[in-house]
């Protein structure tokens, strides 16, 4: 009877576990282009800060590494309370965290530096946080151009998931780059490297569960025989 009751009073989750939500992805998707238009008519009527080249390169590698936690925060939160939902967004969060990568990079080369080779390059062979900036972009292009399907079908899902390994990679290489960029206020990029550090604890677990699981299997499998 009490049990009964508890059903009948249950809340309706906004994200449930299984049940499919054909709003979701549509949804993310303009909420992840809705920055740009932003970010224009922020520019076009004067409204960034007193450096507009900087406000801009600060937003879009704010954008970019947001994302990419987003991105590999889904796997997680499927291990830890069975959202599957999240699975489906990983791929264009992922994406997305390229899209804004690149433009920061792209505002980094043309507007600040303008196509200027040789500063760029002593930029990034002399200054750390721009070094581990750039590997963090360059991490992220075998991953963007191997995320369609066919991708997955001709490298085969075993060897693709492999290299979707480096979306870590990356994500600790843009939060370092966060941390030496800002040198003085870590607040924000400790709250990305805990995010990052609880994605990777929870990964571990699970993989070592799997495995356990697996060599039981084995040896329940040997026995019977």
């Amino acid at each position: 009877m009490a049990s009964s009751a508890g059903r009948a009073l249950a809340i309706p989750r906004l994200f449930p576990k299984k049940t499919p939500l054909p709003w979701l992805k549509p949804g993310v998707f303009v909420g992840c282009l809705a920055p740009i238009p932003v970010i224009v008519w922020r520019g076009a009527t004067g409204r960034l800060a007193a450096d507009p080249v900087a406000s801009i390169l600060n937003q879009f590698g704010y954008l970019a590494l947001t994302l990419l936690m987003a991105s590999l925060l889904c796997t997680p939160l499927k291990i830890a309370g069975g959202w599957s939902w999240g699975v489906r967004l990983r791929r264009m969060l992922g994406l997305f965290a390229f899209f804004y990568a690149s433009l920061h990079f792209l505002t980094y080369l043309i507007v600040d530096q303008s196509l200027n080779l040789r500063a760029v390059f002593d930029d990034v062979t002399k200054r750390n946080f721009i070094l581990v900036g750039f590997l963090a972009l360059v991490t992220l292009i075998p991953l963007a151009i191997t995320s369609t399907n066919g991708m997955v079908r001709r490298m085969g899902f075993v060897r693709w998931k492999r290299l979707h390994r480096l979306a870590y990679v990356a994500g600790c290489l843009g939060a370092l780059h966060f941390i030496w960029r800002v040198k003085v206020d870590l607040r924000e990029p400790a709250i990305f490297a805990s995010i990052l550090a609880a994605g990777l604890v929870l990964r571990g677990f699970d993989t070592v569960r799997k495995r356990r699981r697996k060599r039981r299997s084995s040896r329940a499998g040997a026995a019977a025989r």
